[in-house]
């Protein structure tokens, strides 16, 4: 098949997973277009059968905002029509699916069928700015195919938004190949010369990731043991963050390593992994962790709790209460096997779910489902 794929190319979840996503479909036979505004941070190395296409967006005194939604719509039509694509899938209900919406209408009297995947964000946004919502619903509708990546995500859709139209939970997946426990003594040797337990976070560093929790939660491990935190993202937040590392203290003990390309190859350095999210929809960081072995200690939101078992492969808590994810950090860290034999369990469960070679071709089969519900005849894959 051809496809052609658009997200938002940033440091976030949604992006993360349709990058991994057209890499995984690439690697299968297929032909995968790549739609944006910028290079997907986690596409680079990545060339065999993938195609960027990039979104321009010209300035005119006119507008207050560049009119990106217009320049993506023009831009998928474009591809479409020299690459011949099957069928459109947009990670991100606002505004990827308008634009998709506009270039299935301009691609008439060919069918240029696409579809949505929601992420989280761009249904809480709406939540929040009801501004959003006849236009969110409506591009939801006219889609020829919804996903969601959680039961949790699908429901809240379904209710806020009032859709009639069914929408399918194919959920977020991870490559157990490639994200696995790491036995290079040598790097962690670099963060913990001493031996001690590694606690880490990675996020885009926005306020509802609660990253000065993760320090706050680190502060408390750290009158109780020796530890260190490695921190991998940037955002907003970073900012505030440093300042709480600083006013307590543990500046020695913490490590801010920015954005990083091959982050499995740090997560499976770790012994724990936080995640105190005011929201989750899913929590696709914790999976990558749990796919390496590390437990979670995570907020007991969203989608998390269909992804951590609670008491099995890490704990869950409360937003915001950081004192008892401190609790439930330690009492990981201070077992004799520092919390191996939870990691082995967050690795099965992950085996077991999650892992790529399961979920893609549930996308694989739902392409073949909307082509054939629109009398399309998919490309030789």
């Amino acid at each position: 098949m051809k496809i052609g794929i658009t997200c938002y190319p940033t440091y976030g979840g949604s992006g993360v997973v349709a990058t991994e996503l057209g890499i995984e479909l690439a690697a299968r036979g297929h032909e995968v277009h790549f739609i944006s505004y910028a290079m997907p941070i986690r596409l680079s190395g990545a060339s065999e059968r993938i195609y960027f296409h990039e979104v321009e967006v010209t300035n005119y005194p006119l507008f207050d905002h560049p009119p990106y939604t217009l320049a993506l719509a023009t831009k998928m039509t474009e591809v479409a029509e020299a690459a011949s694509l099957d069928l459109l899938h947009v990670h991100y209900a606002i505004p990827h699916s308008v634009s998709a919406l506009l270039a299935r209408m301009m691609a008439a009297p060919r069918r240029l069928p696409f579809i949505t995947t929601l992420h989280g964000t761009d249904i809480t946004l709406v939540g929040n700015d009801r501004s959003y919502l006849p236009i969110t619903r409506f591009s939801i509708e006219q889609s020829d195919g919804v996903t969601a990546i959680s039961n949790y995500l699908r429901d809240r859709t379904l209710k806020e938004f009032e859709i009639k139209r069914p929408i399918d939970v194919i959920p977020n997946f991870v490559n157990c190949e490639l994200y696995k426990r790491s036995t290079d003594a040598a790097a962690r040797a670099k963060w913990a010369p001493g031996g001690e337990p590694i606690l880490m976070h990675l996020s885009n560093f926005r306020p509802v990731k609660r990253l000065t929790d993760v320090v706050e939660i680190f502060a408390l491990v750290r009158e109780k043991m020796a530890a260190k935190l490695v921190l991998i993202g940037d955002g907003p937040d970073r900012g505030a963050a440093e300042y709480v590392v600083r006013k307590k203290r543990i500046s020695k003990d913490v490590f801010f390593l920015g954005k990083q390309d091959r982050v499995q190859d740090k997560l499976g350095l770790a012994d724990l992994f936080l995640l105190p999210s005011d929201e989750e929809s899913f929590g696709l960081a914790a999976l990558e962790a749990m796919a390496c072995e590390v437990p979670v200690v995570a907020t007991n939101v969203g989608g998390v709790p269909e992804v951590v078992k609670h008491g099995v492969d890490g704990y869950l808590f409360e937003p915001r209460d950081v004192a008892t994810a401190a609790k439930y950090a330690l009492d990981i860290l201070s077992r004799p096997d520092r919390g191996r034999m939870m990691g082995e369990m967050a690795r099965a469960d992950a085996n077991r779910q999650y892992c790529s070679n399961d979920i893609i071709p549930l996308y694989e089969a739902y392409y073949r489902k909307v082509l054939n519900s629109s009398g399309i005849a998919a490309s030789a894959d």
